[in-house]
């Protein structure tokens, strides 16, 4: 029979395993949304105390907003850190990879956000960082309706789930850059075409065109191009029947 310790690395290893698959998996999804709701679900199943959970997105240390949230009570507790202007988003999530709170009752670091969320009905809190880029943060927000609910378990499991988090967003967002760098090349090749065969130019002159065009009104090319797409015209030009 194994020992506990080699049951528990046995553990970790599987759940590493299947946080893996399902980074995989979600990558596939069309938006991040997806790979939002399933992370947090998976935190649901896996992470021993948790009742609920989203993943909240504070931007610039202030603005904080839910996403893929289990119920009503994350978006609540979000809102209370905007409004109380403290709590484990806003301040020390930014400077600790995870913060754990035992019991929101007798939690003195953010004593007026602690007293209203323990109303709320969250008692316990594990808030792991999934991102900060400059003042913008993500972090994985775990909550329970019962004191003393997380564990180390928790927290090592929950570093697990954000870490696989971490790197499906980051695949995602590249993607979606990715394929955002295509569809402009494309826009910016019919725009291209259009000036070629209405002014007879070639396609550097056609790209000249599309570059004065976007100095001109401040627009990106990409903005420009899609302009001359959709209706024919270049931003900023009137069109012969305004003239005179």
């Amino acid at each position: 029979m194994p020992s506990s310790h080699h049951g528990g690395s046995e553990r970790v290893r599987d759940l590493a395993t299947e946080l893996a698959e399902l980074a995989r998996s979600l990558q596939r999804e069309p938006d991040s949304d997806a790979i939002v709701a399933g992370f947090v679900h998976a935190a649901l199943e896996l992470i021993p105390g948790v009742d609920e959970g989203s993943v909240s997105v504070v931007l610039g240390r202030k603005n904080i907003g839910s996403r893929g949230a289990t119920g009503s009570l994350p978006a609540r507790i979000d809102a209370l850190q905007m409004e109380t202007d403290e709590g484990p988003c806003l301040e020390a999530a930014y400077e600790h990879r995870t913060v754990r709170v035992p019991d929101m009752a007798h939690e003195t670091r953010w004593p007026l956000f602690s007293s209203r969320a323990a109303e709320a009905g969250a008692r316990g809190m594990l808030s792991i960082q999934l991102w900060v880029e400059g003042d913008d943060l993500g972090a994985l927000n775990l909550y329970s309706y019962e004191a003393n609910a997380f564990t180390d378990e928790s927290e090592n499991i929950g570093l697990l789930v954000a870490s696989h988090a971490s790197v499906a967003f980051a695949e995602a967002e590249k993607t979606r850059q990715l394929q955002e760098a295509v569809d402009s090349r494309d826009v910016i090749g019919q725009a291209k075409g259009i000036l070629m065969e209405r002014h007879k130019i070639t396609g550097e002159e056609a790209f000249i065109v599309l570059s004065m065009a976007s100095q001109r009104t401040h627009m990106k090319l990409r903005g420009v191009a899609e302009h001359l797409v959709s209706s024919g015209e270049l931003p900023g030009r009137k069109s012969p029947r305004s003239a005179g």
